[in-house]
Formats: structure tokens, sequence, C-alpha cells
């Protein structure tokens, strides 16, 4: 999967419970006039998912996805933009990242098995239908979560990461998008080559990451058998199989500098979409979208959730107003 630019580092070396999510230990601090976080954890069959959330226990809810290296806290701008507009907003660590579903073996991280993730932490928090969200490989987890559970999904947002079967035909015949991808060879490589190389290279440095946002993520990696499964995510996957159409309103938001995907497979993602479908292409930014553009992902967010229904009315009539412009 795309990684960030900073991930180029890594390639170059080579106690309530409701609905079955536990409130956990601490709760980061907000910033003033800021919704706060939370911690919770999320349980499900395959285990117990350590998570993120913001925002009013009966707001509409949303969950968003992760990428690599990163964990849910990500999220952190979205989260609290959401829950200002009042979305209930989950942002969980997906397999592997969160200890309590960790297991041991590739085929554990099979794309499928992170899609039935999605439906049991949706079941475990009580969410009927929910708002998809999700970057990197959140964004390839969600094309087909959306796809299959349609009646669930409400909305998708994918970002950095076009439809698979779009990524897949790019990665069959396009030889940038062969180029752009070359370094998933170093992350496929058996254990512990690439998780050797990476965890002596010290913190990524990715771009609009703030340093210690960047060591948070080496220091989670860095705990026994995390960094393994999440590149077990690189090792199980090649993008073939996913075929489905998303029929859902989708909005896709990509970094106009990105360097790890190819044009190909951002303008092929349109013929996968059957539903109201939006491309944005972000001026000056590169892989890691929800980070290095914070604040103009969550207002397109919260745009594309206001025309699908959401809270938030003004934001949705400035989205529709302002769409023939804004949109690619």
């Amino acid at each position: 999967m795309s990684i960030s630019t900073s991930r180029r580092g890594f390639v170059k070396l080579g106690a309530a419970v409701v609905a079955g999510v536990a409130v956990a230990g601490h709760t980061p601090a907000a910033a003033a006039g800021q919704p706060p976080l939370s911690d919770l954890r999320i349980r499900t069959a395959a285990g117990t998912f350590d998570a993120v959330a913001a925002g009013p226990r009966r707001g509409r809810p949303v969950l968003l996805l992760h990428g690599f290296p990163e964990f849910g806290i990500a999220w952190e701008h979205q989260l609290r933009g959401l829950a200002a507009a009042g979305y209930r907003a989950v942002a969980p660590d997906l397999r592997g990242y969160s200890p309590g579903v960790r297991p041991v073996g590739v085929d554990h991280y099979r794309l499928d098995h992170a899609v039935t993730d999605v439906r049991a932490m949706a079941d475990a928090l009580g969410w009927r239908r929910f708002d998809l969200v999700g970057h990197d490989w959140g964004a390839a987890v969600g094309w087909v979560a959306a796809a299959r559970y349609a009646r669930r999904v409400r909305s998708l947002t994918a970002m950095s990461v076009p439809h698979l079967g779009a990524f897949a035909e790019a990665l069959r015949t396009d030889p940038v998008q062969q180029e752009a991808s070359r370094y998933m060879a170093g992350f496929r490589r058996p254990s512990p080559l690439p998780e050797n190389d990476i965890l002596a290279a010290g913190p990524p440095k990715l771009p609009g990451v703030p340093a210690e946002r960047c060591a948070e993520y080496f220091r989670r990696l860095s705990e026994p058998g995390a960094l393994t499964a999440a590149l077990n995510w690189y090792r199980a996957n090649d993008f073939t199989g996913y075929a489905e159409p998303v029929t859902v309103p989708t909005l896709f938001l990509m970094g106009a500098l990105d360097p790890f995907v190819a044009p190909s497979g951002v303008r092929a993602t349109r013929r996968w979409v059957t539903g109201p479908f939006r491309l944005v292409s972000l001026d000056g930014v590169g892989h890691n979208v929800p980070e290095q553009a914070a604040a103009t992902t969550t207002r397109l967010l919260r745009i594309h959730l206001g025309d699908c229904g959401g809270p938030g009315g003004a934001v949705a009539g400035a989205g529709r107003a302002a769409r023939r412009g804004s949109g690619t």
C-alpha cells in the first residue's frame, strides 16, 4: 500500500462498558475550546481494538481507518472537527496495530479480515449505519467494506489510495505505478529483515506531522510484534480480487504530489463507483493527506457528510455551492 513520503525513509534503509465498548485509562488533553478526545476499547470476536473517539454518543457515527505507519490518533484534527459538528467519530488502531488484535501469521492480515473487522466494530459500537473514512491501508479497507456493506455504510471518504480495482490494474499495466510501488518489495521481505532496518533508522519524518507524533508512532511500532504485524499487511495482499463497485456516495481525496500513486489509477477510480462521486486533488500535498492537510481534509469531509444528510446544513450548502470549482 502507498505510504507517505516519510515512509520513503523506511524504504531507504532498506470504567464503563456501553455496547461492547469500554472507556480506557487516559484522555488526551484537548486544545482550548476544542472537543475532547476519549480512549475506547472495542470488543469483538477477533479481539479488543484500541480506539480514540470524540463527539456525542448519540451523534451520527463516523468510523475513521488509518494507514501505515500511523495509528488512530492520526485523525485527531478530523475527530475534533467532526465532534464540533455533532458527529460521533471513532478512529480505531487497526488489526495488528491494536495489541489486543495482533494474531501471529501473515494470512491473518489479508484485507478480507480487516473488512470483517469494520462490520464487527460497528456492531460492537451499536451502529446500524455509519459513514466510513479511510487513508492509505484504511482506504483500501474502506473501498471493499463500502462495496460489501452498502446497506450499512452511508458514505465513503477515501484518501490517497484508488479503488482497488483501479489500483490493481495500474500495478499490472502502468510502468509509472509499478515504479512508484517498488518499495513494497522491500516491505514484503521475510521477517525480521525489513523490521530490523526500520527500527534501526529511528522515528520517521512524516510531512506535516509533528516530530512528537512521529516519535509516538515509532514507539508503538517498536512494541513486540507490532511492526511485523503492520508489515504483514503488505506481505498478505497484492490488491487483486476486489473488483466490487461502490454504490454509496464517495469522496476521493488525493495529494497532487503523492509519489506513491500514479494518475492512471486515480482517473480510473471513477469507473468503479456507481453512486455519487467526487474527486478532489489537493495542490502541494503528498501522501499524508489527513495530517499534512488537516484543516482542508476536515472541511471537505464535513461538506461531504453534510451533503449525505449529516449535521451542519450550512457547511453542506457551502459545499454544494462550491462543488463546481473545488473538485477535479
